[in-house]
């Protein structure tokens, strides 16, 4: 039985309430400014509550752009990441769930072979093999598609380790069971794996999609079409304005736009990425 003392108490929730302030401050920030006009956010002291353009800025930074963005769509970029996120996303889980189940319920010569050959991947992020990338993607002309910015990322051996040992508690009863029945690899994995793995892919999709929506260096190495940029992109566009001030406002407004596709998958499946990164008994 834990004692609740007042003092530890409130000592706890000021910590607490400390820390969502530290945390909240600049997204109030970045929305008190996305509703201000350009000439107030270069006055000092900034300021600390909203203005009343915050309409006006929203539809000029979606239709036109801002700065060195200019006339490129807002809405067309943050397409193209959450096309490029969820490719990602569901790719990783479906190569990792597919790998996993080879390795653990197939007996094939050097499988564990293999299984290492994967793990060790996580020495080599994108940024050290980024050139010999560059080269596959540019030789398959994937250059300025979807399938160039996602496919070299979907590989993921920490997916694929999570899903082995997911199925390596699976009881070998159900199994045996599923083969009493008729049933064959495919149908086992559908009926009994799918379901079992149901919040470790929730909590894998979260992380991998707030992943693949902040990807920047690999989106920047191989689009140069303009209507292939991410809002990552064209964020950083944005402020590097050579020719005239940057546009603060409507860039904390793009700003503002591209924090809420993460901030709904999150809250939409908070209660399953929370039971897949704590529950022991799926």
């Amino acid at each position: 039985m834990i004692e609740q003392r007042p003092l530890t108490s409130f000592f706890s929730h000021f910590i607490l309430i400390c820390g969502v302030l530290l945390v909240a401050f600049p997204i109030w920030i970045t929305f008190v400014a996305a509703s201000h006009d350009t000439a107030r956010m270069v006055q000092v002291p900034l300021p600390l509550l909203p203005g009343n353009h915050f309409f006006e800025n929203l539809l000029e930074a979606f239709t036109h752009g801002v700065g060195n963005a200019k006339g490129q769509s807002v809405g067309l970029m943050l397409m193209n990441s959450l096309i490029m996120a969820l490719m990602i996303a569901f790719g990783k889980i479906a190569i990792s769930m597919l790998s996993a189940f080879a390795i653990v319920y197939f007996r094939f010569p050097f499988r564990m072979t293999f299984f290492w050959m994967i793990f060790i991947t996580l020495m080599l992020p994108v940024e050290v093999r980024i050139l010999p990338t560059f080269e596959v993607v540019a030789n398959l002309h994937m250059l300025n598609s979807y399938w160039g910015l996602s496919i070299p990322l979907i590989a993921s051996a920490t997916a694929t380790f999570m899903f082995r040992q997911t199925f390596l508690t699976v009881p070998d009863e159900l199994l045996e069971a599923a083969r009493i029945d008729g049933a064959g690899p495919i149908r086992f994995f559908i009926d009994i794996l799918l379901p079992i793995s149901r919040t470790n892919i929730a909590a894998l999709f979260v992380i991998v999609f707030i992943y693949g929506w902040n990807q920047y260096m690999w989106p920047l190495l191989i689009t140069t079409d303009k209507d292939m940029y991410t809002i990552v992109m064209g964020i950083k566009q944005m402020v590097e304005a050579v020719e005239e001030a940057p546009e603060w406002s409507l860039i904390m407004m793009t700003t503002l736009l591209a924090m809420l596709p993460p901030v709904v998958v999150v809250i939409g499946m908070q209660r399953l990425f929370i039971k897949g990164l704590t529950e022991t008994e799926k």
